[in-house]
């Protein structure tokens, strides 16, 4: 999700965080998002093949991706990397489809670390995040955590220096995680948009100091976690162009250059970096090779999925088209048949998700949907509601079967609507019923 507003869905009224640079809707309670990040029906084949990720098997053209060093500006910010530290793989010897066999479903603890505008992880509504609730996530059934995170209304916009005691309070959450066995995800979230809507030539150089900047200090600050702590060096980086897919390639070299350089536990972390908007059909047509990594078998991909936006963020009937309030198989209305869908279904799902498995699962590189997820439509009574929130459930549990016979990492978006996070309570149990079921053996 990515602008910050308050945002009306039906008489649920939510504060959307920087989750979506294709633009995404929430999940939970009704929460959505701005706008689409997949948008269209129609699914692209691509004939582009991958090479892994380590430095032997996996280089970069220069005229495809610029450099991390050749794209900074030189001096822009002091180096924070001034305690690197030698390789160390204790507890980091996992590969990473060794760790993605191991997820099974995460959890997006939304609208929290990643709210903007106040200098507070509860200016956007939500409580600040406990021991108690991590715990309560992992009780709810699920095994990882994505946890979007702010960080430039923390740092020092000459020096780039991040906070010291806001370093210390994400590194505080990522702790609770940690102690309960949780596969935790950290990454710099919306952040205000000076990346993610700046995937652009005339800010590459700009950017990319930012983004060494900002990564030598999060990965020096928890360098000591073990393989359960995964980096994500973006969230929804606005891309449409082939020409734009290549500066963003120069914003996750830069990333995985930072983090590594770090050393200690880094040198060996599993990381993630994101397609275009994280948008399966740009993916597929413009990522056409990995990033250069020093070592071999550490890197994730990362896509969103939000369709249909008719069903999963579309507040109103457009002159293009109606909203979506029904969905799948068995779940189509008799009555109200102006909101069945006209695509975005199974087939929809089983062609876009095969497009990820063909082209990276397949390679060894493990694909996370960082967000999915669609809110209530609370308009609606009756009969209709009732069929809305049981295709609702059966969105949910359809996605993440899905997901999971495809070999892809299905994290749900949050943002309070599912879990209660200041009781600790279930507050959807169809919803949370129908998300866990295909986990379970």
């Amino acid at each position: 999700m990515k602008i910050i507003s308050v945002f009306l869905l039906l008489g649920v009224c939510s504060v959307t965080s920087a989750c979506g640079g294709g633009g995404s809707s929430s999940g939970g309670g009704g929460q959505v998002d701005s706008s689409p990040a997949v948008s269209s029906s129609a699914v692209t084949s691509s004939s582009s093949s991958l090479s892994s990720s380590s430095s032997s098997s996996s280089s970069l053209s220069s005229s495809s991706v610029s450099s991390s060093s050749s794209s900074l500006v030189v001096g822009a910010y002091p180096s924070y990397n001034t305690k690197p530290l030698a390789p160390d793989t204790t507890g980091v010897t996992s590969t990473a489809t060794q760790i993605a066999s191991k997820i099974k479903i995460g959890f997006n603890i939304g609208n929290t670390l990643e709210a903007m505008g106040g200098k507070s992880e509860t200016y956007w509504g939500n409580p600040k995040i406990t021991k108690e609730f991590v715990t309560f996530v992992k009780q709810s059934g699920f095994n990882a955590i994505r946890l979007p995170v702010s960080w430039d209304q923390y740092a020092n916009q000459t020096t780039a220096e991040i906070d010291a005691t806001w370093l210390n309070r994400v590194k505080e959450v990522v702790q609770y995680c940690v102690d309960n066995d949780l596969y935790v995800i950290v990454n710099i979230h919306w952040d205000g948009g000076w990346l993610e809507n700046n995937v652009v030539p005339a800010k590459q150089a700009q950017n990319n100091a930012k983004q060494k900047a900002f990564w030598e200090q999060i990965a020096t600050q928890l360098r000591d976690f073990d393989e359960h702590v995964l980096f994500a060096s973006a969230n929804e980086p606005n891309v449409e162009t082939a020409e734009q897919m290549a500066v963003l390639l120069s914003y996750h070299q830069t990333f995985i250059d930072a983090v590594r350089a770090t050393g200690g536990k880094n040198a060996n972390r599993v990381i993630v970096v994101q397609g275009p908007s994280t948008d399966i059909e740009k993916t597929n047509k413009l990522w056409t090779q990995m990033p250069t990594d020093t070592v071999k078998d550490k890197l994730m991909m990362e896509i969103h999925y939000y369709t249909p936006w008719n069903y999963t963020g579309m507040t109103k009937d457009e002159s293009w088209g109606n909203q979506f309030f029904y969905w799948g198989k068995g779940f189509h209305s008799t009555t109200d048949t102006a909101h069945n869908p006209t695509w975005g279904e199974e087939d929809t799902v089983d062609q876009n998700f095969k497009l990820m498995k063909t082209q990276f699962v397949d390679k060894g590189i493990p694909v996370i949907i960082g967000e999915f997820g669609t809110g209530v439509r609370k308009n609606l009574t009756g009969d209709d509601l009732k069929l809305h929130l049981d295709s609702r459930a059966y969105y949910f549990n359809y996605i993440v079967k899905q997901a999971l016979a495809d070999g892809l990492l299905p994290f749900y978006w949050d943002v309070g609507g599912l879990l209660d996070r200041s009781s600790n309570n279930v507050l959807d149990q169809q919803a949370l019923d129908a998300l866990i079921q295909p986990t379970k053996p």
